[in-house]
């Protein structure tokens, strides 16, 4: 029995766009194990970590929570998320958590989203309240984190030496 795959146009613009995805993100509970193993596998190199505490708005409340990744200076870029238990941010057995975006506007598109079907379940917000990235849930598939592009040349200058940013 053969199934037939119907694809659809979409009638209105997207919150995101597939070109603007930059990383897929993984949450682990040993960061340098599993950057050894994807060097050991792939032969990827990897940045610095970066973090710190972070400003995030939960459906429970705001609270701040110690956020840090890794980020592969290979290509395609990989970002690994050391785990916060009790949080969305907690290793997920099909390995992919998360698929990260580029957003010109992290509300508007967050709004959008949540107008969409995704839950908005994190949003990370600077000190005068301005979001600058989003995780939203779907019905299917890893979440969605959406991070404004004024970060790109930041994040472009980390990739490319390997260095946290200053």
């Amino acid at each position: 029995m053969s199934e037939n795959i119907v694809f659809v146009k979409q009638k209105e613009a997207s919150p995101v766009r597939s070109a603007d995805q930059f990383h897929i993100g993984l949450v682990v509970d040993d960061v340098p194990r599993a950057a050894a193993e994807l060097s050991a596998a792939a032969g990827y190199e990897w940045c610095e970590e970066i973090g710190a505490p972070a400003s995030v708005v939960l459906p429970a409340g705001r609270t701040v929570l110690d956020l840090r990744s890794l980020y592969s200076r290979s290509t395609p870029r990989i970002e690994l998320v050391r785990s916060v238990p009790g949080t969305l941010w907690q290793a997920a057995d099909s390995g992919i958590h998360h698929l990260g975006y580029w957003s010109d506007d992290v509300a508007a598109d967050s709004e959008e989203l949540t107008r969409r079907g995704h839950v908005r379940e994190a949003l990370g917000v600077r000190p005068d309240g301005t979001p600058h990235w989003a995780f939203h849930r779907g019905p299917v598939g890893p979440r969605i984190e959406l991070v404004t592009r004024t970060l790109q040349p930041v994040l472009e200058r980390y990739w490319a030496t390997g260095r946290k940013p200053s």
